[in-house]
């Protein structure tokens, strides 16, 4: 996998081990032995992760799952690491909790894709490419700008197929029993937001016009 220089945080390899030792807040994800920058989260992007996590640990939480947020550190192989928005982990999957980093493949990652070219590449094409040869099942991810959810099932060949595209209606996951999400209340939830930030933008130009 090619990386661009600008993308390197640290130069010089680093393991496996040393990238899991890092603390909570440093950045950065390692890709063939690099510590390479990850993507800058908005507001907005939270808020999505934020709801998404809501309505699966609620899904996970009665039957035994597990859910962690964005600083669950995956080895994906011997030289690279990911740090998905949302990682859950199917009933009775024996944790080493003591431990930085976890090396068991998780039922299904999630990312909430952002506008820049090099997040969006990211996400389609070299995340998803690790979560395949990691053994992810399943592999959601969101898009707020086509306002758009796409759960990906990886197949016995290892690549990973479309299983569902869905915009604004109530759906039923595949992979996931019983749960379903209200995606209109997604995107509800961003328009709510998105319009207070226009309502301070005009507060803000109003109180500046008087000046």
């Amino acid at each position: 996998m090619a990386i661009a220089m600008a993308d390197v945080l640290q130069p010089g390899p680093m393991t496996l081990e040393q990238w899991a030792d890092m603390d909570d807040d440093e950045p950065g994800e390692l890709v063939d032995g690099l510590l390479v920058e990850e993507e800058v989260p908005t507001n907005l992007h939270e808020l999505i992760v934020s709801w998404v996590s809501y309505a699966l640990m609620t899904w996970a939480k009665e039957r035994g799952g597990r859910v962690f947020g964005s600083d669950h550190k995956l080895g994906v192989s011997a030289r690279s690491g990911r740090k998905p928005d949302v990682t859950v982990y199917a009933p009775r999957t024996r944790m080493n909790w003591q431990a930085s980093l976890s090396r068991i493949p998780p039922l299904l990652v999630v990312e909430v894709i952002s506008r820049r070219a090099r997040d969006v590449r990211r996400d389609r094409a070299e995340k998803l490419s690790d979560y395949a040869r990691f053994g992810v099942r399943w592999y959601w991810l969101v898009d707020p700008e086509a306002r758009l959810l796409e759960v990906l099932e990886l197949g016995a060949d290892g690549r990973y197929t479309i299983a569902m595209q869905a915009s604004s209606e109530r759906v039923s996951v595949p992979g996931c029993e019983r749960l379903e999400l209200e995606l209109a209340d997604l995107w509800k939830t961003v328009d709510e937001a998105m319009a207070e930030e226009d309502e301070e933008d005009e507060e803000e130009s109003v109180e500046s016009g008087e000046g």
